[in-house]
């Protein structure tokens, strides 16, 4: 399929306090998709009680997570051949309508469906709100806003279940997503007033719509698979089938939507297995630390989200000190080593836990883990994107998010499965000695960054 992209706008040199604006807003586009991604956990037992559909529960998440993931790398393609700020317009129209939809759902077919369809909404919101920082902001200066991005995917990870359940117990569940209206329509309209971005060249673009429909296959199987939901085999034979029908696509595609030539480069192929393992210990942390609180040690729930902030506040600040002196100096690479080295000792202290072990131990352990996501999240990001030209920093954006949620979806099912393969305690020691391995391998892969020099300018 063909088609001819309208004519971009001349975009005019962005003042400081425009740019501020329009970081804000990016900003809060990126917290609206990640507080979806978690905000209705702690509506679960409220949702079935009023739709029913016990059964089915699980797939209120599972269905956002789901299509946010296959459709990053799409969202990253479009926004490159057709400009990032009208496609990402379309995201947030399209997230905002779908969360309306899901607060009028009246079964729980309606509202997986509806949440599905959010979900293809968030997927583009993330990756716009990174890829217009990064058409925005020069490498070398984008350290300094990359605390703040930080922050919002921290408080949107962690901050989700607990807003959730505040709006759960004061307004009930559908404000959940009936809130998201005023908030979508007021990020919609400072997207379109404020932001000034570069245009898109005027030329014929093909559109690769096998490899997204391949891409979107792969990745869905994937992610079900390791879920366990459905037929083992028949997801792998899928997956696998997908996946190589997707290579044998792209190899040929004019316009692929995830160039296989993207992996060709050195630190593009080591940012990925960074992120994936920053997603399998972020949301593997998440989960199963409070659980582990909760079930051995005898914590609330309230209590159990409360000891996660020890490990927020070191994301906030490892991640602020890691992008100024970036910024400063223009020297990264050791930040996502000492990161990863980090996460591998506080998975590592994380695994001696018992029903005795003191607060202090695990609040220090999760701000070993705090600190070297904080050191490494961001940078991986801006790593990718300082590796490719500025015409393909969507599809390297996108492929850094798309890993991170797959690492995420991945780790959270294999640690449930080791989880259930004895005592919760044996299990949960388990659970944290593979974090702490897989962190070391990451380690290890940071190690083999090379250093590019970051460019001063997004051209």
């Amino acid at each position: 399929m063909v088609i001819s992209p309208p004519r971009a706008e001349a975009a005019a040199p962005m003042s400081p306090t425009r740019l501020r604006a329009a970081f804000a807003v990016l900003l809060l586009g990126m917290l609206l998709a990640m507080l979806d991604t978690t905000v209705v956990g702690t509506a679960m037992p409220t949702i079935a009680g009023a739709l029913g559909g016990l059964d089915r529960l699980a797939w209120v998440v599972t269905a956002y997570t789901l299509t946010t993931a296959a459709s990053t790398p799409i969202w990253g393609k479009l926004g490159d051949l057709h400009g990032r700020k009208g496609v990402h317009l379309s995201a947030i129209a399209l997230f905002t309508v779908a969360s309306v939809a899901c607060g009028f759902a009246q079964d729980m077919t309606q509202l997986i469906a509806f949440r599905a369809v959010q979900g293809l909404g968030g997927g583009g919101l993330a990756v716009g709100a990174l890829s217009l920082i990064g058409v925005l902001v020069p490498p070398r200066e984008r350290g300094r806003y990359q605390g703040l991005t930080a922050s919002v995917m921290a408080a949107g990870q962690i901050g989700g279940p607990l807003f959730g359940g505040l709006v759960t117990s004061f307004l009930g569940w559908r404000w959940n997503f009936y809130l998201n209206l005023p908030l979508g329509v007021l990020v919609f309209a400072a997207t379109a007033l404020v932001l000034v971005v570069p245009p898109v060249p005027r030329r014929r673009v093909h559109l690769d719509v096998a490899g997204a429909l391949l891409l979107t296959t792969a990745v869905t199987g994937l992610l079900l698979l390791t879920n366990g939901t459905g037929p083992a085999v028949a997801l792998a034979a899928i997956t696998v089938v997908a996946f190589a029908g997707f290579v044998a696509v792209e190899r040929r595609s004019r316009e692929p939507v995830l160039p296989l030539s993207l992996f060709a480069r050195h630190n593009i192929r080591l940012t990925t297995a960074v992120i994936f393992v920053v997603g399998v210990v972020s949301f593997g942390t998440i989960t199963f630390v409070p659980l582990f609180q909760q079930t051995v040690q005898g914590v609330s729930a309230s209590g159990s989200g409360t000891l996660l902030l020890p490990m927020t506040l070191a994301v906030v600040v490892a991640s602020q000190v890691a992008g100024r002196v970036s910024s400063r100096t223009g020297r990264y690479r050791l930040f996502p080593i000492i990161g990863t080295t980090a996460m591998a000792a506080g998975c590592a202290v994380l695994a001696t836990g018992h029903a005795g072990t003191p607060v202090w131990l695990t609040s220090g352990a999760l701000v070993l883990v705090g600190t070297g996501l904080g050191l490494s999240t961001q940078l991986m990001t801006l790593i990718a994107q300082n590796t490719v030209p500025a015409e393909e920093i969507g599809v390297a954006t996108a492929n850094t998010t798309m890993f991170r949620t797959i690492g995420g979806a991945v780790g959270t099912s294999a640690f449930g499965a080791l989880l259930a393969t004895g005592p919760l305690v044996t299990g949960m020691s388990r659970v944290f000695t593979v974090a702490a391995v897989v962190a070391g391998l990451a380690a290890v892969a940071a190690w083999r960054i090379r250093e590019v020099p970051l460019r001063s300018s997004t051209r």
